[in-house]
């Protein structure tokens, strides 16, 4: 039986195809994504991504080649014809992009390869708070905000390039009329510890230019989970009834492909004074980074080149 398929482990159900199950199922554990299974991904005390070793699918990374037993993430990736390791960029999820199926969604309906490394990381400064801004997709997405002192674990996605495009326009970078910032966080402010005992020396976040969602205090408001998230929101807003229906359920499906809708949504939470700042705004550049994981060398004292 084979128990690493998405289905098997119960990350299969996209939030772009259901967004009431926003922000979908996470992994329990760091592995690789590829083709529709979720691979486990051992970390190596002392040693870069590219040493972990990870399980071989049936029928292994190579056409033709048997699966036997863990190999090198950077062997797999080069036996797969995937970018290697040191080439890609790491990005920290808080949202969908931590969920396998949305990451699968994303790259197979644009042709891309969806074979990326997801770590589990202990991330400190970091709260997953609400976007200002109504998705088109039916739900309100997660968003960063500075939370210092504050450590939880999150995934960081090993994205390469083409990968990296597809993210960089799921989340609205080049949408001037709003969307997300790209930041690379530096490892002073927020600590990044993996599995192995490397200290990123840098991860990239997607940083909402509305800001996010604030409580009753003004402090940034945590996302709870979609359907519980809507039915808060709704039964605060007359105006938010009025448009996008009295249930979660309605809200989906009135915003899911109604652009014009989703902007007078998100217009609202500003007019309604439901914004405040994340407070990561300050780390967003001219021009997003493009430093790749070869090019961010580790915080502590994991050799470079292991």
């Amino acid at each position: 039986m084979d128990d690493r398929t998405l289905e098997a482990l119960g990350l299969s159900e996209a939030p772009r195809e259901h967004p009431l199950s926003y922000p979908g199922a996470w992994p329990t554990e760091s592995g690789l994504l590829h083709q529709n299974r979720f691979l486990r991904l051992k970390a190596r005390e002392n040693r870069r991504l590219a040493k972990w070793m990870v399980e071989q699918p049936p029928g292994g990374f190579r056409p033709g080649k048997s699966g036997d037993g863990p190999v090198p993430l950077n062997y797999a990736l080069r036996s797969a014809s995937q970018t290697l390791v040191g080439d890609r960029y790491p990005v920290i999820s808080v949202g969908s992009n931590a969920c396998p199926a949305q990451l699968r969604h994303k790259m197979n309906g644009l042709g891309v390869s969806s074979t990326i490394p997801m770590v589990k990381a202990r991330v400190t400064g970091i709260g997953l708070g609400v976007s200002g801004h109504v998705s088109s997709l039916g739900y309100v997405s997660a968003s960063p905000f500075h939370a210092p002192g504050l450590s939880r674990d999150l995934f960081i996605t090993w994205l390469d390039a083409a990968q990296l495009e597809i993210v960089d326009a799921s989340e609205g970078i080049s949408d001037p009329d709003g969307g997300y910032d790209r930041v690379l966080l530096p490892p002073e402010d927020f600590p990044m510890a993996l599995e192995s005992g490397e200290l990123l020396g840098g991860a990239y976040l997607y940083v909402h230019r509305y800001g996010v969602l604030r409580d009753g205090s003004g402090n940034p408001r945590t996302h709870p989970g979609e359907r519980r998230l809507l039915t808060e929101l709704l039964s605060e807003s007359p105006q938010l009834r009025e448009w996008f229906g009295d249930t979660p359920e309605e809200f989906a499906s009135r915003a899911r492909g109604n652009e014009q809708l989703c902007k007078k949504g998100t217009r609202l939470f500003a007019d309604e004074g439901r914004l405040t700042d994340s407070g990561l705004h300050q780390y967003v550049t001219a021009e997003p980074a493009t430093k790749v994981y070869d090019d961010i060398h580790p915080a502590n004292s994991v050799p470079t080149g292991a």
